[in-house]
């Protein structure tokens, strides 16, 4: 393999899954393959995910195989320069095995697009814990308006499953201390937690989990009590300053946004009553 990144005799492809659409949705123009420089490329400063993760396993790849998915980049502020939009554990990798150019995507889109197009990509990683899941779905809904038949598309999932991990988003930061010091990590049992009825049986079986010290007997116990896995449906809503948030839990598998905004002006009329 050459120091171009690219592999011998291999031509430049790119998966439109979701480049395309969000291209296209954000008015910007057609994406151009290109090898670019690897000193004229830079992270994105927004980047959601901080930690890259161990590298090794993809470092011998691109020392063996070269870079075979370029990454997605666009001009940047600083002239001659590209942010890279997806693809900076390859950037990573590549400055370790010493490669000069990279295959990339050069993509003409906008702020909205840019945060879209990262997110999607740490979404479908495997490495993801249950809440890094699961609060990245909860971004795509608050963020971007996504449904959860949206996000199953994009991220290569089902729609149930992305309901569950939905589920989880509403467990409350305390609860999710409490999960952390029990080393309850499982998707099954974040989500016995997530069905509980309120905020406060949440921390109470949290904590009885906890202090069992045994989190699958635990579970066990206190299965025949939890609703029946999809029973239920959440919705989610939190402000651009994140200093609350706002969780209806409907005891049904599907709530319409018309059921939604009745069970707001019921809870409207009854803080009014209080008055």
């Amino acid at each position: 393999m050459s120091k171009r990144g690219l592999p011998d005799n291999f031509s430049l492809r790119h998966d439109s899954h979701y480049v395309e659409s969000l291209t296209s949705r954000s008015g910007g123009g057609a994406a151009i393959g290109r090898m670019i420089p690897i000193d004229k490329l830079a992270p994105n400063p927004g980047q959601p995910r901080v930690e890259v993760g161990d590298l090794t396993e993809l470092i011998a790849s691109i020392k063996e195989k070269g870079v075979l998915e370029p990454l997605l980049v666009r001009p940047s502020d600083v002239g001659g320069r590209f942010m890279i939009i997806s693809g900076e554990r390859r950037y990573r990798a590549s400055l370790e095995v010493g490669l000069a150019e990279l295959p990339c995507i050069e993509m003409d889109v906008d702020d909205r697009a840019v945060a879209e197009i990262a997110l999607i990509e740490n979404l479908q990683r495997k490495d993801l814990t249950p809440f890094e899941e699961a609060d990245g779905f909860q971004s795509l809904v608050q963020r971007f308006g996504y449904t959860h038949e949206e996000i199953a598309q994009k991220v290569g999932k089902s729609r149930s499953s992305i309901t569950e991990a939905l589920s989880i988003a509403s467990i409350p930061s305390d609860v999710r201390e409490t999960c952390r010091r029990a080393e309850i990590s499982s998707k099954s049992l974040l989500l016995q937690i997530a069905r509980q009825p309120s905020d406060e049986e949440m921390r109470q079986f949290a904590e009885r989990i906890r202090e069992s010290g045994s989190p699958r007997d635990e579970a066990r116990r206190t299965r025949r009590d939890t609703p029946r896995l999809g029973s239920t449906h959440v919705f989610s809503y939190a402000p651009d300053d994140e200093n609350w948030t706002l969780t209806i839990r409907f005891r049904k598998t599907e709530a319409s946004n018309q059921e939604v905004k009745e069970a707001l002006l019921d809870a409207i009329t009854s803080l009014d009553s209080q008055d």
